[in-house]
Order: C-alpha cells, then structure tokens, then sequence
C-alpha cells in the first residue's frame, strides 16, 4: 500500500454500522504507521467547489483507480486508520490528482478557506 491508493476500509457509517468503503490513501503517519485516508463517494452532489475533486470515466487515471462509476473524492471526510482496518487496494490515482487533494487539504488546514 502507497500514498495515492484506493483501497477498501471498513469505516463508521452515520448509521453506526461498518461498511467497507473506498478510500484514497493521503500519507503514511511516522512511526505507529497509521494512514490518514479521505472517502471516496459516489455522490456527486456532495462536492464542495475547490476542495473536493469528481474523477469520472473521462479522466486518464480513472481506469487505474479501480472505480466503477464517476466518484467524489471527499477531503471533508478524512480518518486516521490503523494499516489492520485496511482490507486491500483496489488501484490508484495519478500522481498530479494526490498532489492536488493533498494541497487543496493543507491549504484549507493553514488558512480556513478553499481556494
């Protein structure tokens, strides 16, 4: 498992119960090792300009990424995981798009805003 990943992880739901869900690996944490991860959705009504990101059929590294179907990458839905809650990857996304989410994400944590 490497930074840009999709994988599954069994996550809380808001209904209390755990799903396993996709989900894209931002970085590994030093030393305990855990992953912070952020949700993958299938619904694209939920984007929130600027920060979240859609990677549809259309988009030269959706094929890689092991979607089925246009999906929102969600930075507003972040978790910290131990590696164990992680079932296995499924793909991953371009390098370019991690970097973005990963700058879009910083970017909210430093200033409060989306740019």
């Amino acid at each position: 498992m490497k930074e840009g990943d999709v994988v599954l992880a069994v996550l809380p739901q808001v209904d209390q119960k755990a799903k396993s869900r996709p989900v894209i690996v931002l970085r590994a944490m030093p030393l305990r090792r855990d992953v912070p991860v952020c949700g993958i959705s299938s619904q694209l009504q939920q984007k929130i300009e600027e920060f979240d990101e859609v990677i549809s059929p259309a988009d030269f590294d959706f094929k890689g990424s092991g979607l089925l179907l246009a999906s929102l990458i969600r930075l507003g839905f972040l978790a910290v995981l131990p590696r164990r809650s992680i079932a296995g990857s499924i793909g991953s996304i371009s390098q370019e798009r991690h970097q973005r989410l990963l700058k879009a994400l910083a970017q909210y944590l430093l200033t409060g805003t989306v740019d």
